[in-house]
């Protein structure tokens, strides 16, 4: 034996410890089942007690704080009372919305989630329900003008989004040509980007991750969203942007993005100059999604870091760079006649 307690990066939790440790501090009734569903930035599982579904999640040591976590269930909670459709945590009998497990590798905290009713959207969204969730996105960032809490979070601005994540990508990049794009296209986006105002009602609390993969729609089309672990305070035009982002590079049709863009602007239009801003702003999206992903591979799965995962993003973002970047299967009209 080398050593005793050997250090460790990552640990699994045992579901049934979880079950009887953990979940027993909420009244949900007898757990009759408890199954880690999906490893990700967080470890998620699937909870069945008494005649409900809930999702407890938790977090790794190395991707989110107690301030970090804090701030999102405060969130959600908030959004929860104010009828914005998202699965929400419940709180242990003594009203807690967190609980602090200390695991081998550190303190990592469980949360215990209402689960969305309904399923992903199969085939990805139609023009309906990419319509609904602009609504829902421009409803959630008008809501959160009152939200308030004490808990830090750093805020989704170009030295988080841009700065750090080329921080993160430019040393593993081994090829100078793409190197020398990734750095002229940083000036190139605090260029676009440096006028844009941080302030109300330009500047709001993000999801920060809006897309079809983290909506439960029902059959009646009633919609619940999920997953707000990158949320935080940023531009509305950024969360636009990264829905663009992630539609585009899965090559979602003009007409169902078109669509989004539409349903968020009847509830609360963007201005010209944030217009304007979303095709840089799918392209800082972009690029703080490859961080995140790299980071991740980094630590768990190097593998994945070939030739063709480095050449894979950058082909994506020169088509966000490509100035027909909103064009894939469109009409006529551009973003830019709004």
């Amino acid at each position: 034996m080398l050593n005793e307690h050997f250090p460790v990066t990552y640990s699994t939790l045992r579901a049934d410890i979880l079950a009887s440790h953990v979940l027993t501090h909420y009244g949900i009734g007898h757990i009759h089942d408890c199954r880690l569903w999906k490893r990700g930035l967080s470890d998620v599982y699937l909870v069945h007690a008494t005649d409900q579904q809930y999702v407890l999640r938790v977090s790794h040591t190395h991707w989110r704080s107690f301030d970090d976590i804090h701030f999102e269930m405060e969130l959600l909670d908030f959004l929860h009372q104010r009828h914005v459709p998202v699965s929400h945590p419940l709180a242990t009998c003594d009203g807690q919305l967190m609980l602090e497990i200390n695991a081998p590798e550190g303190s990592r905290f469980a949360t215990l989630m209402t689960y969305a009713p309904g399923e992903i959207a199969l085939g990805d969204f139609n023009q309906a329900q990419s319509h609904g969730l602009g609504q829902i996105l421009a409803k959630l960032h008008i809501a959160t003008t009152d939200f308030q809490t004490k808990a830090n979070r750093q805020p989704l601005d170009l030295e988080h989004l841009l700065n750090q994540s080329l921080n993160i990508i430019l040393p593993q990049v081994q090829n100078p040509s793409t190197a020398s794009l990734l750095q002229a296209t940083g000036d190139e986006l605090h260029q676009a980007l440096r006028s844009l105002p941080q302030e109300s009602p330009f500047w709001v609390i993000c999801w920060g991750d809006p897309h079809s993969g983290n909506v439960h729609c029902t059959s009646d089309q009633q919609m619940t969203l999920f997953d707000f672990d990158q949320c935080g305070y940023g531009w509305r035009a950024f969360d636009v942007a990264k829905f663009l982002q992630m539609a585009l590079c899965s090559g979602m049709r003009y007409s169902v993005r078109d669509a989004f863009v539409d349903g968020y602007q009847n509830i609360q239009p963007l201005t010209h100059e944030e217009i304007i801003a979303l095709m840089p702003l799918t392209q800082v999206a972009h690029l703080w999604r490859w961080a995140i992903s790299l980071n991740h591979a980094l630590m768990n799965e190097y593998s994945r870091l070939d030739n063709f995962y480095f050449l894979h993003r950058i082909e994506q973002l020169k088509m966000l760079k490509n100035n027909d970047w909103q064009s894939l299967q469109k009409p006529s009209r551009t973003l830019a006649s709004y």
